[in-house]
């Protein structure tokens, strides 16, 4: 258990932290396949007849208690990450596009993408439990947690199917609909939920040792795949597709647009073409879920108790190296109770509502507001995890280009500031580069691309 939560702290040192995929470029003026991913409906919006994606890729973590002027300035995160009152979270979130098509035919769009996701997450561990875990815990503390404390990992693969139409077309006004279809292959899963977890902690200077005593908790491990073994291994989280299609989710979604002539100058003279004074749109993404099955599948709900009379030394977890590993230490010791369990298991995501709007303020100004907010409790030991997120960004685009400043806030690590760029169908950018660097922020992400149209 230290391990894996001392996994969890080393994520920090990869200076990548966030939480939206692509913030700022998400809902860019030039629409298509990156835009669908958010909204299935803004296929129809596409400039060109075709757009190809090659390569996308997000990288984002975020917590709640370490910032970056820490990681530069070397101070102990074992220690920092467990400070305070509030529980601590952090999370990674990777999100890679590989090769997708898609197309237009008079009022309908279509296409054909695919996608890889990673997660791992501690979420909401108690200050004094994480010490505890981590050794570095001195005194005496009562723990009374009335949440469900959880470690978690997941990773799969993606095929989806996109389709859109455009429903009503004027010379001021368009509206569109559009549906997603998810064909999910799991690759691997490991969770270790500790739910209303209320206990002792105490140091015994004699012996050294942090010990957790009169302790009692729902406790729930579950792993499928590369993750039952060694999480500290990165490799056994890029299984992506290892588990087959056992899975179906759906993502929908509705667009409007205001739209307005422009008159553009050309070599032959000048052409007038459309473009849009107000792009609005609204999806929910996320609706289904998946099934884990694999050879060494598990999960397993028991009832954790500690008596004061044989208390738990927490160096028991130093040389653990999976969930495994942990569940056979408490199991030896005599501390679990099972309660129920299952072989194979669906795992479901945390379904979200997305809005946004893109205003043209004049010339190539644009500003949009942007939210992902869940319609789920993920804390549950059967969710992935997302987070809410509010993003306003200003941005000046032409036809071939972009610069854009998203100023975002999100639930884990509050508010960033980034910056980012689109030169054709080039896009790198930041969700929060800005206030990494001025020492401040408690995440920093990265993200590229390529796509072209034709």
């Amino acid at each position: 258990m230290r391990k894996l939560l001392l996994c969890s702290i080393s994520l920090l040192s990869l200076n990548l932290f966030s939480q939206e995929h692509f913030s700022g470029i998400n809902i860019s003026k030039r629409s298509g396949l990156l835009n669908a991913s958010v909204n299935p409906a803004e296929l129809t919006n596409m400039s060109r007849k075709f757009d190809i994606n090659v390569f996308n890729m997000s990288v984002n973590v975020s917590n709640n208690k370490v910032t970056f002027s820490d990681l530069v300035g070397g101070e102990d995160l074992e220690k920092k990450i467990f400070t305070g009152s509030e529980p601590t979270s952090m999370r990674l979130d990777v999100l890679i596009q590989g090769p997708s098509f898609a197309m237009q035919y008079k009022k309908w769009a279509f296409a054909i993408s695919s996608a890889a996701n990673i997660k791992a997450n501690a979420i909401d561990v108690d200050v004094n439990f994480g010490n505890a875990v981590t050794n570095s815990f001195f005194g005496n503390a009562q723990i009374n947690s009335g949440y469900n404390q959880r470690m978690n990992g997941a990773s799969w693969g993606e095929i989806n199917l996109t389709a859109a139409r455009t429903i009503f077309e004027s010379d001021m006004h368009k509206f569109s609909g559009g549906l997603t279809l998810k064909m999910l292959f799991p690759g691997s899963y490991m969770n270790m939920g500790v739910d209303k977890l209320t206990g002792r902690v105490y140091y015994d200077p004699v012996s050294e040792d942090v010990y957790l005593t009169d302790a009692t908790a729902n406790v729930n491990f579950s792993y499928s795949g590369s993750l039952a073994g060694n999480y500290e291994d990165t490799s056994n989280y890029s299984k992506l597709f290892a588990g087959g299609l056992n899975g179906i989710g759906t993502d929908i979604g509705f667009n409007y647009q205001l739209k307005e002539k422009v008159e553009e100058s050309t070599d032959a003279g000048s052409r007038t073409y459309d473009e849009y004074k107000l792009n609005v749109g609204a999806s929910i993404r996320n609706m289904g879920s998946m099934t884990f099955k694999d050879d060494n599948n598990e999960s397993i709900n028991y009832r954790l108790n500690i008596p004061t009379t044989n208390p738990l030394n927490m160096e028991e977890f130093d040389q653990a190296k999976s969930v495994k590993e942990i569940e056979a230490i408490l199991m030896s010791k005599g501390y679990l109770t099972k309660q129920t369990s299952n072989g194979d298991f669906k795992v479901k995501f945390p379904a979200v509502i997305n809005l946004y709007a893109d205003y043209k303020i004049y010339n190539k100004w644009y500003v949009s507001a942007y939210t992902q907010q869940k319609l789920t409790d993920d804390s549950g030991n059967d969710f992935t995890t997302i987070q809410n997120v509010l993003t306003l960004t200003p941005r000046f685009a032409g036809k071939n280009y972009e610069l854009y400043l998203p100023l975002s806030s999100n639930e884990v690590s509050g508010f960033t500031t980034g910056f980012g760029f689109r030169l054709g169908g080039f896009f790198l950018g930041s969700g929060s580069i800005i206030t990494a660097a001025l020492d401040n922020s408690k995440q920093a992400d990265i993200y590229m691309g390529f796509r072209f149209g034709i």
